[in-house]
């Protein structure tokens, strides 16, 4: 079968994560696939949306569409699949209630759809409220890209790592209270950034890392502790965790914020800890630092349990809802 995947951003890492590194898989099943960036000008789109009549199905990500762009793709597009990964019906900047802006182009996708696949139940639950041919499907990683790293290290420091781009930085600033405090009771502790942008502490040293897909694997491996905080509102409940199944594949413990899916994927007190409250971080973290054998005990498991989520898993299940929905199965 053909299916045309559209997209706003090729370059954005929703996109890689849930999109992308499927297209092997997907190919692999018989699904030919085309991606296209969506065109700014809206007769190339409209040119665009054309072409769908050649194709047997269309997978658009992400994109909420004006009523012009969801008329043209409904009329040409045999059978149509949204797929979305972030409570996109709000905004990061004010999370507290539904932005119009963001809600209307949403609810227009979710609705002109044949089927919409989501990340998680809380982007379920959503979605349902417009289209009842909802699924949901899992994050995944590609395992085999990390490594944990079982070099001795000759400078006895311990690594919280977390890693991110410089639009999520303040997540890992909602805790620099309590990272201060740790540098302030360890001086062997290190906090590596991994990310495109950076800030300093006072209590302790900051390893500042570009983040680059081919060497982000390397740089998780050589720490000791993830981080993954997030608030917790509207926009950050529809997070999908990817963080931390980048820390499990990278044989690390993980501490996290029980927003999103991160519940889902932390066995608590097997593979990482959840934290809230600044004491929480403190201790669990404490905790940690002076357990290495817990550290790799915990790392092990996660990287055990986060192999379920692997691409050759998820792209199968991904490729299956495909032809199931066009009926090429």
């Amino acid at each position: 079968m053909k299916l045309l995947i559209l997209c706003n951003n090729l370059n954005r890492a929703g996109f890689r994560q849930r999109i992308a590194v499927h297209v092997d898989t997907l190919r692999a099943n018989g699904i030919d696939c085309k991606v296209v960036k969506l065109p700014a000008g809206s007769l190339s789109r409209r040119k665009l949306f054309k072409s769908a009549a050649e194709f047997d199905g269309v997978l658009l990500h992400k994109k909420g569409l004006n009523p012009f762009d969801a008329m043209w793709l409904r009329r040409y597009g045999k059978k149509i699949i949204y797929h979305f990964d972030d409570a996109i019906m709000y905004s990061d900047k004010s999370p507290e209630h539904y932005s119009l802006a963001h809600f209307r182009p949403w609810k227009r996708s979710v609705e002109l759809a044949d089927m919409v696949i989501v990340s998680s139940p809380y982007l379920a639950e959503h979605a349902r409220r417009f289209n009842s041919n909802v699924k949901i499907l899992s994050t995944a990683i590609k395992v085999s890209d990390y490594r944990c790293n079982c070099s001795p290290r000759n400078d006895n420091k311990v690594r919280l790592v977390w890693i991110g781009s410089k639009s999520t930085l303040l997540y890992i600033k909602g805790i620099k209270p309590a990272l201060e405090e740790i540098g302030l009771r360890f001086d062997n502790v290190v906090l590596r950034l991994v990310c495109d942008d950076f800030f300093d502490m006072e209590s302790m040293p900051v390893e500042k890392y570009l983040w680059s897909a081919e060497k982000r694997g390397q740089y998780l491996g050589a720490c000791d502790i993830g981080l993954a905080p997030l608030p917790d509102n509207p926009f950050t409940q529809g997070k999908c965790s990817f963080k931390v199944l980048e820390y499990s594949a990278s044989a690390l413990p993980v501490i996290a914020s029980p927003v999103g899916t991160n519940a889902d994927h932390i066995v608590e007190g097997v593979t990482g800890f959840l934290a809230v409250t600044d004491d929480d971080w403190i201790e669990k973290i404490s905790f940690l630092i002076d357990k290495a054998d817990m550290r790799h005990r915990m790392g092990k498991n996660g990287r055990r349990h986060c192999e379920q989520y692997d691409i050759n898993i998820i792209g199968q299940r991904f490729a299956e809802l495909i032809l199931t929905l066009t009926g090429k199965d």
